[in-house]
């Protein structure tokens, strides 16, 4: 927290910095020559600044509550820190935009109105995976030219590839009618592609919907109940429209209030990756129209369900019911083919997450670790196989969830909308990183 000649200065007349008040933020070690610093980062991504600290600074940080003064910080952490270093932390977090005050609000005004300028969100994620994937064929020294480039066409042959490998030898390759739903991971492709290609590969044995919704995870929002967007997705393959007539249905079917709610939080949909890591799926499995068009799509953000029986964190949002009974309305009013995608990811578990039991190795309380989550997520998996969304969520809620389930909402909000009479699981599987600091699941479905 040393000040340099470049390194923001503590503004005395400032008032938000007197009595500082830390915004939603995201903490992680970062190395920094031989010594391990904390990083600090926006969990919301309003910011794309970060901050270094030393790692004692984490007991500072749940004292910036917008209620103490420096002098008061100072008092209660003690062990040798000075008002002067904590001016210097208060002014980096501030600059960054970490804390609440004029420069955060300017930083989300402009985050709005760019978000409003357009009726398309530019690509996130599949342009950092297409451009990976030229730097891996051409090398880092890679320009930007060569990977808008190569980039779409390298990321075709990917999906193709992995479809190939998923699908070999299946006896069912290929869906012989259309799902109402499907269920798909959002994790990063390298390590769910096989749960992508077992869902999208058998798309193209399928008629062509004539919308699709995405129903996605809010993992950066502000959004306390269910989002939605009413921007349509680029990703390097191209670019998707959004529904606008189905989001107005949609809107009607609420009603006025919660029709304004569903939107207000609407720029949570920025970078979040959960909808468009679908949008590339849809625009190379189900192709384009007549006109050329890819398919519209619709992306919302579903809540978590067992936090407050499906009503909105806050009240001020919009509650699981509403929604799913508007959207199945929306659906028969809008008329044709709706395809629903329940974008989600199941467990996340191991020290990475705050476990303290370790998850690599063939030590016994790795194995008890990893067996232990495989059969949660199979029990829980068993309510989705058997269309029984209400036992989900409350079998969620009475465990509290013990292995972070980071999509009960939107995987509920699909059972309960399509209702389906059948549920085939095509696929499941966990992916760890070698040191075993973290494991994700995911499950691969279909619903007729």
């Amino acid at each position: 927290m040393s000040q340099t000649p470049s390194t923001p200065v503590f503004n005395p007349d400032a008032q938000h910095q007197w009595r500082p008040r830390l915004r939603p933020v995201r903490g992680f070690p970062a190395q920094m020559g031989d010594q391990t610093m904390l990083g600090l980062s926006d969990a919301r991504q309003i910011s794309d600044k970060m901050v270094l600290a030393p790692m004692a600074a984490q007991s500072i940080l749940p004292l910036m509550d917008g209620e103490r003064t420096v002098a008061e910080i100072v008092a209660q952490v003690g062990r040798g820190l000075t008002e002067s270093h904590l001016k210097g932390f208060i002014a980096q977090l501030d600059d960054a935009g970490l804390l609440f005050g004029p420069r955060f609000e300017a930083m989300l005004a402009a985050m709005r109105k760019d978000f409003d300028s357009t009726a398309i969100l530019p690509p996130s994620s599949t342009a950092a995976l297409a451009e990976s994937l030229v730097a891996q064929k051409l090398g880092q020294g890679a320009t930007q030219e060569q990977k808008d480039e190569q980039g779409p066409g390298l990321l075709r042959e990917a999906m193709d590839q992995w479809i190939a490998k998923t699908l070999e030898g299946d006896a069912n390759p290929a869906f012989s009618e259309l799902p109402r739903a499907v269920l798909v991971p959002h994790i990063d492709y390298p390590r769910g592609w096989m749960n992508y290609a077992a869902v999208w590969g058998r798309m193209r044995g399928a008629e062509r919907p004539d919308r699709v919704v995405i129903l996605g995870t809010n993992h950066f929002g502000m959004g306390t109940g269910v989002t939605a967007c009413d921007k349509g997705y680029q990703t390097p393959l191209g670019t998707s429209g959004a529904d606008a007539a189905f989001l107005a249905a949609l809107g009607t079917r609420l009603g006025p209030d919660n029709g304004e709610k569903l939107l207000a939080n609407r720029y949570d949909h920025e970078r979040e990756h959960s909808v468009e890591l679908q949008v590339a799926w849809v625009q190379h499995c189900l192709g384009r129209d007549e006109a050329g068009e890819h398919c519209q799509v619709l992306g919302v953000l579903v809540h978590d369900p067992t936090v407050k029986n499906g009503e909105s964190y806050d009240g001020a949002g919009v509650a699981l019911e509403p929604f799913v009974i508007a959207l199945r309305g929306a659906m028969a009013d809008a008329g044709g083919k709706t395809l629903l995608v329940a974008s989600a990811d199941l467990s996340h578990v191991g020290p990475m997450f705050g476990d303290k039991e370790p998850l690599g190795g063939d030590q016994e309380p790795a194995v008890s670790m990893r067996n232990k989550v495989l059969r949660h997520d199979q029990e829980m998996l068993a309510h989705v196989g058997t269309a029984k969304p209400e036992e989900l969520i409350s079998a969620m809620a009475w465990q509290q969830n013990p292995t972070r389930w980071c999509s009960i909402g939107n995987i509920a909000a699909t059972l309960m909308a399509v209702q389906p009479r059948r549920v085939e699981l095509l696929r499941y599987m966990a992916a760890m990183d070698q040191q075993g600091m973290g494991m994700v699941t995911s499950a691969a479905a279909a619903m007729w």
